[in-house]
């Protein structure tokens, strides 16, 4: 496994395996790694000959007052991990190198699909990334990236993106992966003390609720959100910032929940933001 944290010198390097006629698959990520990232590692092992993972806490995807500077990190431990999954090469650049003095150039999707959900309670959020993983991809240049199905907002921004820009990539959604009791894998649940990662574990089980009235026939998405709501209330430090159904195609809400169904919750335990989903065809 080769470390580069130098564009020059990774492009150089995957210019000579694209020249041997060797697939790229790349895992964006901004480490400090769990199950659910290495599952992504893992998946673009066994489908590409060249796996490429980036290492980058992107300052542009982040607000003011939210967690830049104390996101976790833990280079040492995510390259290990890497090594032992098989990675080919890792990108750790800094700011100054993706950001150098003078930049100014961004991409942003436009439209309903950046503004509800996560864009309209963290604006500007997916400015920074799809400028960061659009520029990511320029570098890398992969034939397939991979990306978790936890944050469905973003894979349906990045896969308007590819198709809007023509280009020559494929985005490769992936499943959630969860702990043994439900909670969705963050790199965030780190921050969570014992009373509530207890907490915490209400956004799954929102989800549970939803999937149990379908189930039973309901389709009304007030009813259901309301019934899901409920239950997030019940943890006692959680704070909701959005419980919504939404067409999975273009992520506007829904009155009914029929057809292609996500249904997404972000809620605040405490001052950790997380968020959970599921997708489901009715």
């Amino acid at each position: 496994m080769q470390v580069f944290n130098e564009i020059k010198a990774l492009k150089n390097e995957i210019s000579a395996k694209k020249r041997e006629g060797k697939t790229i698959g790349f895992v964006p990520t901004m480490g400090f790694f769990h199950e659910g990232h290495l599952s992504l590692m893992r998946q673009a092992v066994k489908e590409t000959d060249c796996v490429v993972v980036s290492i980058f806490v992107n300052p542009t995807q982040f607000g003011p007052g939210e967690d830049f500077e104390s996101y976790p990190r833990d280079l040492d431990r995510d390259l290990s991990l890497c090594e032992a999954v098989g990675v080919d090469f890792v990108f750790t650049p800094d700011v100054n190198e993706m950001y150098p003095a003078g930049y100014s150039t961004f991409v942003e999707c436009e439209g309903g699909i950046t503004h509800t959900l996560c864009g309209a309670s963290r604006p500007g959020h997916f400015k920074g990334v799809t400028s960061v993983v659009n520029k990511l991809f320029n570098i890398v240049e992969p034939d397939q990236a991979y990306f978790g199905q936890k944050d469905a907002q973003q894979v349906a921004v990045l896969e308007k993106m590819v198709r809007d820009l023509n280009m020559n990539l494929k985005i490769i959604p992936c499943p959630i992966m969860r702990e043994e009791d439900g909670l969705a894998m963050s790199s965030r649940n780190v921050y969570l003390k014992a009373d509530e990662r207890k907490d915490a574990l209400v956004l799954s089980g929102s989800l549970k609720i939803a999937s149990d009235l379908i189930q039973e026939g309901e389709r009304n998405s007030n009813t259901i959100i309301e019934q899901m709501k409920a239950h997030i209330m019940t943890a006692p430090s959680a704070v909701i910032d959005y419980v919504q159904i939404v067409d999975n195609n273009n992520l506007s809400d829904i009155d009914s929940a029929i057809g292609d169904v996500l249904f997404a919750v972000a809620v605040k335990i405490g001052k950790t933001r997380l968020i959970d989903n599921m997708r489901m065809t009715i």
